[in-house]
């Protein structure tokens, strides 16, 4: 075995972890999930009268 076999198992590892990510990422069953996260920054953490200040 010499460097170019270890060269392309590395790239094709890679690649297959690439499109594991992918699948994963797009995979229908985790949709809920990040649209739940992707939401987040968008929360208000206090409500509208908690953030007045009294006199």
């Amino acid at each position: 075995m010499d460097i170019n076999d270890l060269r392309s198992a590395v790239t094709v590892i890679s690649l297959m972890t690439f499109l594991g990510i992918v699948g994963w990422a797009w995979a229908r069953r985790n949709q809920h999930r990040f649209d739940e996260a992707a939401m987040l920054p968008f929360q208000d953490e206090a409500t509208p009268d908690s953030t007045k200040e009294t006199s």
